[in-house]
Formats: C-alpha cells, sequence, structure tokens
C-alpha cells in the first residue's frame, strides 16, 4: 500500500527533534503539509536556548532547517503554546497525525538534604539566562560568588565550567546575553570543584569539550580520579570513547598544562555528594570520594544532572502533550504512542545523547509514521480538508510565521553590539511586535 495522498502532518517543537522529524517526512513524503509549532516566537528550540552562546559552530545547523521553512508546503506557527492556545485533541481532529517533539522542559532536581537552600541552581537556569530565553528574567541571573560546586560532568556541566572559566574576551563571537554575562564578571568564581559520580572514564562528558577546556588559555585545573586504569589497548567503540576521555582529562592536569589567569578548578571523579549544607542559603557541600567524607565550601551550586522526563507543568493531565510525555517511560525504539500520535527526540528517549543523535531518531520514527500512513488500519484520514487551513483563524493571526521570524532574526543580528553575532530581543512580547512590524508587507 501507498500512503494516503496529502497527508497533514502537526509537529509539536521546532527544536533539532523536530526540525530533523520535518526533514525526513518531507524527503519521505514530498506531497505532505507540515505545521511546525512553537511555544516561543523564535523557532529552533534547543538550538537558540540551550546550546552555549559561545558554541555558534553548533548553532550554526539552524542553516539547514532555514532550507525546510521556505517550502511552501511547511508552516512555522510561533508564539502558540499548545495546551493553552490549542488543545492537543483539536490538533487531532485538524491533522493525519501528531508529534511531540517538545524535548524535556525540567531540570532533574537533586535527591541529596540541604538541595532546596538558596543558591543552589540548576545548570539548565543558566544556560537558558546566558541565551537570552523569553521565559527567564536576565535580571535575575543568580550571585554565585567566589565557590562554586558544579554538580556533575556531562556535556551541559562542562558548558557550565567553560562560562565559569572564561573572561569577557572569551565570549567575542558569541550571542550571549550581556546583561547576565555583566552581572557574572561583576564577581566571578574564584574556585571551581566539580563533582562527578562517575570515574572519568565513564563520566558523561565529551571528550572534545574537555580538551577545548584544556586548551583555554584560562584557569588551573586539578583532578582526583578514584577508579583505577587500566592500560589495556581500547578495543570496541566505548572503550576508544573511554580512552579519548581519559587522555582529555589528563590533558587538563596542572602538571602537564601549566597554571593560567582565573579560578583554581577541581575536578573529582567518583565523587558522591551527600549534602549540602547551610541555614537558608548554601555554605558548603559534602561528599564522599575514596571512601573519605570530603567539605568543600561552596557560595552557589550548580546541578547538572540532566532532565526530569516526568516533571510536567502543574496543570498537565494525561490528555496534554506535556502530560502524556511526563506520563511515558523513554522509548528506544519506537515513537508511536497511539493511533497517529508519536514522539521524537528527548520526549522519546529522554535527555540521552547530542544533537546529531535527533536525525538518527527523527529518521526512524519518520519511516514509522510512513509505514503507518500506507497502513491505513493505524492512521485513518475520516475528513476531506484541515490542517494548518483548518486552524482558528485568530490563531493563525496571532502566530508568527517564517516570514516574521526572518524579519526578527535579521533585526537582532543588525542590531548585536560589536563582538556579538546577534543581541536576542529577552522579552516575548517585544519578540511578537518586531516580528510583525519588519516583516515584508508582501510576505503571507
Amino acid at each position: 500500500m501507498t500512503p494516503q495522498p496529502n497527508p497533514q502532518v502537526a509537529i509539536i517543537g521546532s527544536g533539532p527533534a523536530g526540525c530533523y522529524l520535518a526533514q525526513a517526512l518531507h524527503r519521505a513524503l514530498p506531497t505532505a503539509e507540515l505545521t511546525i509549532f512553537d511555544r516561543t516566537a523564535a523557532p529552533y528550540g534547543l538550538i537558540r536556548y540551550g546550546v552555549a552562546p559561545d558554541h555558534q559552530h553548533t548553532k550554526a545547523i539552524t542553516r539547514q532547517f532555514d532550507r525546510l521553512f521556505q517550502s511552501p508546503d511547511v508552516h512555522f506557527v510561533g508564539g502558540v503554546d499548545v495546551d493553552v492556545d490549542v488543545t492537543l485533541a483539536e490538533l487531532r481532529e485538524l491533522y493525519d497525525v501528531v508529534v511531540l517533539a517538545t524535548g524535556l522542559q525540567r531540570d532533574r532536581a537533586l535527591d541529596a538534604p540541604g538541595a532546596q537552600l538558596q543558591g543552589v541552581v540548576a545548570a539548565g537556569a543558566i544556560i537558558r539566562s546566558l541565551n537570552a530565553h523569553p521565559k527567564v528574567d536576565p535580571e535575575g541571573f543568580p550571585r554565585l560568588g567566589s565557590d562554586v560546586v558544579v554538580i556533575g560532568a556531562g556535556n551541559v556541566a562542562l558548558d557550565v565550567v567553560r562560562f565559569l572559566v572564561k573572561d569577557r574576551s572569551g565570549f567575542v563571537g558569541s550571542d550571549v546575553d550581556d546583561a547576565a554575562l555583566e552581572q557574572y564578571l561583576a564577581a566571578p568564581a574564584q574556585r571551581i570543584t566539580v563533582l562527578s559520580r562517575a570515574a572519568a572514564a565513564d563520566s558523561k562528558g565529551d571528550p572534545q569539550m574537555l580538551r577545548e577546556l584544556a586548551a583555554l588559555p584560562r584557569a588551573t585545573y586539578t583532578v582526583t580520579d578514584s577508579a583505577t586504569t587500566t592500560s589495556a589497548a581500547p578495543q570496541s567503540p566505548d572503550d576508544r570513547t573511554r580512552a579519548a576521555r581519559l587522555a582529555s582529562v589528563a590533558a587538563l592536569d596542572e602538571r602537564r598544562r601549566g597554571a593560567f589567569p582565573g579560578p583554581a578548578v577541581s575536578f573529582c571523579f567518583g565523587a558522591r555528594p551527600s549534602r549540602i549544607l547551610g541555614d537558608e542559603h548554601v555554605s558548603a557541600v559534602e561528599y564522599t570520594l575514596a571512601g573519605q567524607n570530603v567539605t568543600v565550601p561552596a557560595s552557589a551550586v550548580i546541578t547538572a544532572i540532566g532532565f526530569d522526563p516526568h516533571a510536567a507543568p502543574g496543570a498537565a493531565s494525561d490528555t496534554t502533550a506535556a502530560g502524556i510525555i511526563a506520563s511515558l517511560p523513554p522509548d528506544l525504539d519506537s515513537g508511536r504512542i497511539a493511533p497517529a500520535l508519536y514522539r521524537t527526540g528527548w520526549a522519546q528517549r529522554g535527555s540521552r545523547g547530542a544533537i546529531p543523535e535527533n536525525r538518527s531518531s527523527a529518521k526512524l520514527v519518520a519511516e514509522e509514521i510512513v509505514a503507518d500512513l500506507a497502513d491505513g488500519a493505524r492512521i485513518t484520514r475520516n475528513r476531506a480538508s484541515g490542517g494548518y487551513q483548518a486552524l482558528d483563524a485568530g490563531l493563525r493571526e496571532r502566530a508568527v510565521d517564517f516570514s516574521q521570524w526572518l524579519a526578527l532574526d535579521a533585526h537582532e543580528r543588525r542590531t548585536a553590539p560589536e563582538g556579538r553575532v546577534r543581541r536576542k530581543v529577552v522579552s516575548h512580547e517585544q519578540m511578537i511586535d518586531i516580528a510583525r512590524r519588519t516583516a515584508p508587507a508582501n510576505q503571507p
């Protein structure tokens, strides 16, 4: 059997997971109409607001997605919050297929006594502030103080450490929010302790990101690893990754690298945080390392331990997009949730994998959708028309389309100060106003 002609697909979320899926469906079903929703007026989600602002080489991936949105059969519907402005049930009535690609919105909470103290901050909140996310107040960037403890050693933790050790010159060519940056640089950290439960070889950080830290002309590093390592030649890809990670960690060590200006950074691998000390505000962190109890002073604790797939807004239910994602365990093999309802990206797999892994995941989910459309039993079309044109006219009028986003994009680039690739508009209302006011009048 062949897929239904002109299937209409709604994708909730315009981050890399949603865009990769749209690309795969656009190639496999060239007659399909795709509508991609996002709660902010700007597309690209994680790439715009979750990738560290000094990693512009990673953010450049949006150029290929720009080409996707140029197709007349692909609609961007920005500034529309599914579950608030339109319900999931309504979208399932209007589209043949609905895909949840919203990622995970809540940082995983640290399960340790004292985690509720003032001064304990989630790494995701730090990165979103530096990226001028419209849902984060840039004036509220936390005062971190002189002694910062980072719990976790994955890529997000390494993004945070890189931010903490850099000076102002390290952000030339970035899209960092200068208000947040200046608040930090007014009183930067002097000492940073990074606690990883895993041994160095098994920690989650990408070896390249560790090498990037070692290459910076900033900071002095010491490394403690409770694990014993073997010199056996690596055999499998996992072995080779572990060996590369160990070599990258070794390159950080002060004895090889030397001392540089900036904070003193201590990486402690095999360290297990036991509690955070303090009255109202954090004052120290207690952890165990190699069977010893250690206490380190802390003016702030930044947790970088992943995202919680089961955390959803308080109003979420099992009929909302957020509630459905929160209620389901990760599934690496299938994106199918129910007839004509799917998920992809972190909404499907949990908070695992870097951006490129979303491409292979999206391809598999797209193949699943194409097969289900061809089967006819899993997805049945019961109407003559629907999709984007069937959306409420008022909602379509309020939404930011892709031509309007391009106008906002041009504004942010045009108004960027020297040394910045763009100055992001922080207020969501202003984003929408600029997008509508500056978009070419002859665009749809």
